[in-house]
């Protein structure tokens, strides 16, 4: 099994049984998307789930004319509007790969399949629920209590080839401060 396969990150959250790991394969579709490819528009209700094999992606949304980048998923990453795949609604975000990228996919009547075929399961989804909840608490608090250059190094610790991925207006956006004020915190 690859090591930078969905199936391989999954049992290294907990273990999958052959029939789960044989029904999962058996849905998994493998797509290769080109720089700035769009997985999903705003207004659109998300209707797969993606497992970033190689490449970089962003999630963001436009309000009063400027856009705002919510989060960055590299590889090995599970991505999602989490709002619209699991509400069933229209997503208000989009969802773009920012480097040519390899995802694994499944759909949510796939995914509904699997929890329903194998309610064991459930606890994988139930931890990488709460690995992800964990993570948006984390951006929530460090938004509130780190600097600015603070939550640079953090956001460089957590993806440190993000500048060669990502724009330097996007990496403000999702550090919530002025391009300018980026400028700033690189140059010193």
């Amino acid at each position: 099994m690859e090591t930078n396969s969905l199936l391989s990150v999954l049992n290294n959250i907990n273990i999958l049984s052959p029939s789960i790991q044989t029904e999962l394969q058996s849905y998994l579709v493998e797509y290769h998307f080109p720089k700035k490819a769009l997985l999903l528009k705003e207004g659109q209700v998300a209707q797969r789930i993606y497992f970033v094999k190689e490449g970089f992606t962003r999630a963001y949304y436009h309000k009063k004319g400027n856009e705002y980048t919510s989060w960055f998923m590299g590889q090995g990453e599970i991505i999602l509007s989490v709002y619209s795949f699991f509400s069933r609604k229209p997503s208000f975000e989009n969802i773009q790969v920012l480097e040519d990228s390899v995802l694994q996919s499944i759909n949510w009547d796939q995914l509904q399949s699997i929890y329903k075929n194998h309610p064991e399961f459930n606890l994988t989804g139930r931890l990488i629920t709460e690995q992800y909840y964990i993570r948006s608490e984390e951006r929530t608090i460090n938004l509130q209590t780190l600097t600015a250059k603070q939550r640079y190094e953090n956001l460089l610790a957590t993806y440190p080839g993000i500048l060669q991925k990502a724009s330097l207006g996007q990496i403000a956006s999702f550090l919530s401060i002025k391009q300018e004020t980026l400028s700033r915190i690189r140059a010193k």
